[in-house]
């Protein structure tokens, strides 16, 4: 048709600044960050004949404005955003509790449940925080100014990250010990000649290695000296070999995250993709070994049997909940970085693709660990005295250490990221402060991290890792999950995500919203107090008043939900309807409620007689 016309299209954006003036009689004046420079875009085709207008569309500034009036740091490009995401996800739980799960329950036929509650559950909860993050370009608690009577469940999780960064950086601090160990010419665990090893230590080559009165040099007595302490109560001092890890590990959290995501998005490029290579690399090594093809026959049995067991598909239930890093505000805070008009949903598209890449190269890790030695798969047991026995261990231990490292940092990063976006988010004057705030936090984690490394530090770790996000982080996320689809509503929400990328969600993500992830996660909540069991560690149990403690930490995150709603609901002026109606309502519609008018209720007050003006007040459906 234009063969013989010369096209070329051109882009004009025409900046329109609007300027308002009115009043409150008119309309109210929007809040600071709303109104800007609008750009219109206007493609022209130049014919033979003339120029022709053939689309014209509004586009979303290209700048964002933090609330505060500063512009809002966004990541440098988009595949930081990914790798910090997966990153965060891959943590050193897949290393050891994931392999473990599957070997017990039935093999590959554990992966039936696991991949059910992917889809009806894990995917939806991660795309509704990375929508929710995104279009509120706000940290954990303060997305919640779409129903303000929520914001507890932000600093729910925020409070969850925090805990879990008191133990968690202890793991990495554990492995950075064992890489220093490892620049050796002998591995210190082969042999008993160690002053730690205790009487009935037998070297790893010998053949006395089935006999169950004799145990091999162990990380207890080696690292953590659990030897010298005789319980919870018996702490001792912090060691100062851990100590001195764990100031490194912080050094490096601090100088990865000073400068927000301009700077930790670079340092994912390493610590998000070292774990794949080294992975690859093992499992080459690992199906060289004499016995190889013997331990992945047994790892790939199926035993579809034990899917009839409840405890299967619980677990399955369970692993979901923290395998894509929903519910500890990480995934908020990260897509609060992402430019308004990113494409979100495509954002979890290739995220849940690079979850299943993940989930292959955990196959190849979890083929390693029974190449070598079936069971639970502890990363500071049978690890390092499986890679003990390879020709050139001490360098096979360096490599793997150091993908223990770049697990742990990067996730360890997303739970810093979120309490420290989060908190200078909702108080704005830490906002110009943030390198002096991450600095506080890094510190403050240090000082609590101390009472992890001592000789009694494993019995508060497995105290730590038992209460601080099991089922807190479950309840957080069933909470987060109500306030979205049922108070703000599912159609309020598919039209935040239509206006940053142009469509709506299918109906399969809003009916996961609206009532299958609900349920889900309401049925995960009851299961985990139902099934609740004291911790323990190894033959030790912990005396009842440790038990207690584990509960106060998980209350004390849990309980911020009903604090907030209470102090919210007493601070907010009016009736106890107009309360209500505050409370619900997004913090930019609250004129509607001052008016009478309110997107899911109509206001109204009338006098009910001409003798008394007794004032009442009814909510009816508002359908305007």
């Amino acid at each position: 048709m234009y063969s013989n016309n010369l096209c070329l299209i051109w882009k004009l954006k025409i900046i329109l600044r609007v300027v308002t003036h009115m009043s409150s009689a008119m309309a109210p004046v929007k809040p600071s960050g709303t109104a800007g420079p609008k750009e219109v875009e206007l493609i022209l085709v130049k014919e033979q004949n003339g120029v022709q207008f053939t689309s014209s569309a509004l586009v979303s500034p290209s700048g964002q404005t933090h609330p505060s009036g500063e512009e809002r740091e966004t990541w440098g490009k988009k595949i930081d955003f990914l790798l910090s995401v997966i990153g965060f996800a891959v943590d050193l739980a897949n290393v050891w509790r994931f392999p473990y799960l599957c070997y017990k329950n039935g093999g590959g036929a554990f992966l039936v449940p696991y991949l059910f509650f992917m889809v009806i559950a894990g995917m939806p909860l991660f795309y509704m925080e990375l929508a929710l993050g995104q279009y509120n370009r706000e940290g954990a608690a303060g997305v919640w100014k779409i129903c303000p009577i929520f914001k507890g469940v932000g600093f729910t999780v925020i409070l969850i990250s925090l805990y879990v960064g008191f133990y968690y950086n202890v793991i990495i601090a554990w492995a950075l010990f064992y890489l220093f160990s490892s620049f050796s010419g002998e591995l210190p665990w082969i042999h008993c000649n160690n002053t730690w090893n205790s009487p009935n230590c037998s070297d790893l080559n010998s053949t006395l290695l089935n006999d169950t009165y004799k145990t091999t040099p162990a990380l207890e007595r080696g690292v953590l000296h659990l030897h010298e302490s005789s319980g919870i109560d018996d702490l001792g001092l912090p060691r100062w070999q851990l100590t001195s890890c764990l100031a490194v590990v912080i050094v490096v959290l601090y100088f990865s995250l000073w400068k927000g995501v301009k700077t930790s998005g670079k340092v994912v490029w390493i610590t998000a993709t070292m774990p794949y290579v080294v992975l690859t690399v093992l499992l080459l090594r690992g199906i060289t070994l004499p016995g190889a093809i013997d331990g992945i026959k047994a790892y790939l049995s199926v035993d579809f049997l034990r899917l009839c067991d409840a405890q299967v598909w619980i677990e399955a239930a369970t692993q979901i909940c923290f395998s894509l890093g929903v519910g500890f505000g990480v995934l908020i805070a990260f897509s609060s970085y992402n430019k308004f008009s990113n494409n979100c949903y495509r954002n979890n598209t290739e995220s849940c693709s690079l979850w299943f890449v993940m989930l292959c190269m955990m196959l190849r890790c979890w083929v390693f660990v029974f190449c070598l030695s079936p069971g639970p798969g502890l990363v500071f047991i049978i690890y390092p005295e499986a890679i003990a026995t390879l020709p050139g261990s001490s360098v096979w231990a360096v490599i793997f250490f150091i993908m223990l490292l770049t697990l742990g940092i990067d996730s360890a990063m997303g739970g810093m990221e979120s309490v420290i976006t989060g908190l200078t988010d909702e108080f704005k004057f830490l906002h110009k402060h943030r390198e002096l705030f991450t600095l506080f936090i890094v510190v403050f984690t240090f000082l609590i991290s101390l009472i992890c490394v001592t000789n009694g530090g494993i019995y508060v770790f497995t105290l730590l890792d038992h209460f601080a996000a099991g089922t807190s982080i479950l309840f957080g996320v069933l909470i987060e999950a109500i306030g979205i689809s049922w108070f703000y509503g599912v159609d309020r929400f598919s039209d935040d995500i239509q206006e940053m990328i142009g469509q709506r969600p299918g109906l399969y993500w809003r009916l996961c919203w609206k009532f299958v992830s609900p349920c889900f996660l309401l049925f995960m909540v009851v299961v985990s107090f139902a099934t609740f069991n004291p911790p323990k560690y190894g033959s030790y149990y912990f005396p009842a008043w440790a038990t207690m403690l584990g509960w106060c930490l998980s209350i004390s995150s849990m309980i911020m939900v009903p604090l907030y709603a209470f102090y919210k609901f007493c601070s907010l002026p009016g009736s106890f309807c107009d309360k209500l109606a505050y409370a619900i309502t997004p913090e930019t519609e609250h004129h509607l409620v001052e008016r009478g008018e309110v997107r899911q209720f109509t206001v109204r007050s009338h006098h009910t007689s001409s003798h008394h003006t007794a004032k009442q007040t009814r909510l009816q459906q508002f359908n305007g």
